[in-house]
């Protein structure tokens, strides 16, 4: 996948299948381990949630979310809101011979939200590693 210069993308070969790699992305104590903290996630589109993390400076640590789409186990799509930051996140997961290839897009940044595009580059390449631990302890 090509990122527009203000997208955000990474693609990742998982030995799990498509429904194991959806449960991570869905399941609220699976989330938290991996992404953010998140208390609750109803999968229906228009439902609103809420990741919760440390503040840190700048930042009050709150991620305001919609879901926009919602195909299990194959797409996923919402809004990622963080004060005058409003992108939408996709994951798109399709079935291969050895398990799930993951792709992840956070589109629509802004020209003057290089800091803000910047600093989701690094989180999601750090929170994918992550993924990565929390699918292996599940196929444990």
């Amino acid at each position: 996948m090509t990122a527009p210069s203000d997208a955000v993308a990474l693609e990742l070969d998982l030995a799990h299948a498509p429904q194991v790699v959806w449960r991570a992305l869905t399941e609220p104590a699976l989330l938290s381990q991996w992404l953010l903290p998140i208390a609750e996630l109803e999968l229906s589109p228009g439902a609103t949630f809420l990741f919760q993390a440390e503040p840190q400076p700048g930042w009050d640590g709150r991620v305001n979310g919609r879901l926009v789409e919602v195909e299990p186990p194959s797409r996923l799509v919402y809004a990622w809101v963080v004060g005058d930051l409003d992108t939408l996140v996709t994951f798109t997961l399709t079935p291969t011979a050895t398990g799930t290839h993951l792709a992840m897009q956070q589109t629509g940044f802004k020209p003057e939200q290089g800091r803000n595009l910047a600093g989701a580059r690094y989180g999601w390449n750090m929170m994918s590693g992550r993924l990565v631990e929390v699918l292996a302890r599940l196929a444990a």
